[in-house]
C-alpha cells in the first residue's frame, strides 16, 4: 500500500496515473510549478500540520488549487499543501546554495539593500555572471557562495555539520531550522543522493545494515525509533534533536543511553551509504 505522505490524492483529485486505483472525483496529470520563496511549509492540510519544508527553486506538481491553498507534490514524492502564494510558473534552476545561508543584494555590492535571505539547498536561476555576484532574478547572490547543480558536495558528513547549531524545527528541512531526518536529507541531496524526509523511510532505503561489531565511519547512520544521526567519526554523532533543541555533536556512546534513558529504545539500525 502506497504511503499516505506519497499519494497524489486526496478524494477531490489525483493523479491520472492512480485512475483505477484509489477514488477520486477527478484524475488530473497536473501543473509544473516552482517554489517562490526561500522556505515554504507542506501541509498535511490547508492551515494544518507542517508535514515537511520546500526550498525556494523546488519543483512541485499542483494537482488541485482552492481556497487559498495549492495540493502539490513535490519532486521527491511528498504531497501536501501550500500557500498560493508561495507559488509560480515553473522555472529551471541552475545553481543551488552551498553554504549555510546567503543573500541576494539589489546591486553587486554587499553594502546595497540586501533582497532575499536564502538557506543551503535553495535553487536559483543564474541570468548572468558578473565579477563578484551571479545575477538572479531575487538579486546578486555572491559566487561563492552558489554552485552549479551538477557540481555537488562528495561527504554527506561535510553537509551535516555545516548545519551545526541549527535550532530544531519539526519537520524543518533547512538552515533555518531542521529535524533529525531533515539534517539527513539535507546533507544526501546536496551530494547527489535521492533522499526523503522522514527517518523511517529513510531506514528502509538508504545504505546496507552493519552488524554491531562492525566499527563506525565518517557518514555512517545510526536509526532508533523515529530518529536518525550521521557519524562524523568513529566515535561522535551530528544530529538535530529536541533534547538539545539543536544539531549537536554527541559522543555516540552518550547519545545511545540518553535516548534509551529518556524512554526513546535502542538503535533500530546502523547503516553504511
Amino acid at each position: 500500500m502506497t504511503d499516505q505522505r506519497l499519494l497524489p490524492a486526496n478524494g477531490r483529485v489525483a493523479a491520472v496515473s492512480l485512475k483505477g486505483k484509489v477514488a477520486a472525483d477527478h484524475y488530473v496529470e497536473g501543473t509544473p510549478q516552482s517554489v517562490t520563496v526561500p522556505v515554504v511549509d507542506l501541509c498535511t492540510k490547508p492551515k494544518g500540520q507542517r508535514e515537511r519544508q520546500l526550498l525556494l527553486g523546488a519543483s512541485v506538481t499542483l494537482l488541485e488549487l482552492a481556497d487559498g491553498w495549492g495540493f502539490v507534490q513535490a519532486a521527491d514524492g511528498y504531497v501536501g499543501y501550500v500557500q498560493e502564494t508561495t507559488l509560480g510558473d515553473a522555472t529551471h534552476p541552475t545553481h543551488f546554495v552551498a553554504t549555510p545561508a546567503t543573500h541576494g543584494y539589489a546591486e553587486e555590492s554587499f553594502k546595497s539593500r540586501d533582497t532575499i535571505s536564502l538557506p543551503f539547498g535553495a535553487k536559483v536561476v543564474v541570468t548572468d555572471e558578473r565579477q563578484k555576484y551571479f545575477e538572479t532574478p531575487f538579486g546578486f547572490v555572491p559566487k561563492k557562495h552558489l554552485r552549479p547543480l551538477d557540481q555537488t558536495f562528495s561527504d554527506p558528513a561535510t553537509i551535516a555539520q555545516m548545519h551545526y547549531g541549527v535550532p530544531y524545527l519539526w519537520g524543518g528541512n533547512s538552515t533555518r531550522g531542521i529535524d533529525c531526518s531533515g539534517l539527513v536529507a539535507a546533507a544526501l541531496t546536496g551530494c547527489g543522493i535521492a533522499c526523503l524526509a522522514d527517518s523511517d523511510m529513510q531506514q528502509d532505503v538508504l545504505g546496507h545494515d552493519l552488524a554491531d561489531n562492525d566499527t563506525l565511519q565518517r557518514g555512517d547512520l545510526l536509526f532508533w525509533e523515529g530518529h536518525v544521526g550521521m557519524m562524523v567519526d568513529a566515535d561522535t554523532l551530528i544530529h538535530a534533536n529536541a533534547h538539545h533543541m539543536a544539531t549537536v555533536y554527541e559522543p555516540v556512546e552518550r547519545a545511545i543511553l540518553r535516548i534509551k534513558a529518556q524512554g526513546d529504545g535502542d538503535v533500530t539500525a546502523r547503516k553504511r551509504l
